[in-house]
């Protein structure tokens, strides 16, 4: 089965995670990059702010085609309850494109659910879904969910 892994990350955790599931199924992966700068402090403002609008921003060109796979994997951090905008934007501009999809989801502690919900707006009803704590990343305390969300 070809998997491509695609992930946004401001603070790298998610990106942490995105890799050892890439590494794991020895897929393919690819950053959504914004345009819109969400770094350092005012950059934060700005991402709490536009995922709570739900703000549609440009992406940096991409690599990877889902229409290619069999399985992506979209990962992302919550933002205010909310999924990261980069990756909504992700998912809006290859609307129709995914085979399957699993989402897997990062944060301090909360807004899974709710953020797992918008991006299946935007997409279609994930195979699985995997969320994660930022602790629980940093840590390495999450491999046996790792290995669950992924066969």
């Amino acid at each position: 089965m070809k998997s491509l892994v695609v992930y946004y990350s401001r603070s790298n955790i998610t990106k942490k995670l995105a890799e050892n599931i890439a590494n794991k199924l020895n897929a393919d992966i690819e950053e959504v990059i914004p345009k819109v700068n969400y770094q350092g402090k005012i950059g934060y403002a700005r991402g709490g702010k536009d995922a709570i609008r739900e703000k549609i921003v440009e992406l940096e060109a991409l690599k990877y085609n889902p229409e290619d796979y069999d399985i992506v994997y979209v990962g992302a951090p919550v933002w205010a309850s909310k999924a990261a905008n980069p990756i909504i934007s992700y998912l809006k501009q290859n609307e129709g494109k995914f085979s399957e999809v699993k989402f897997f989801m990062t944060a301090g502690s909360s807004g899974f659910e709710s953020s797992f919900k918008q991006m299946e707006k935007y997409s279609k009803k994930p195979v699985k879904t995997l969320a994660l704590t930022t602790k629980e990343v940093k840590k390495d305390l999450c491999e046996d969910k790792i290995n669950s969300f992924i066969e």
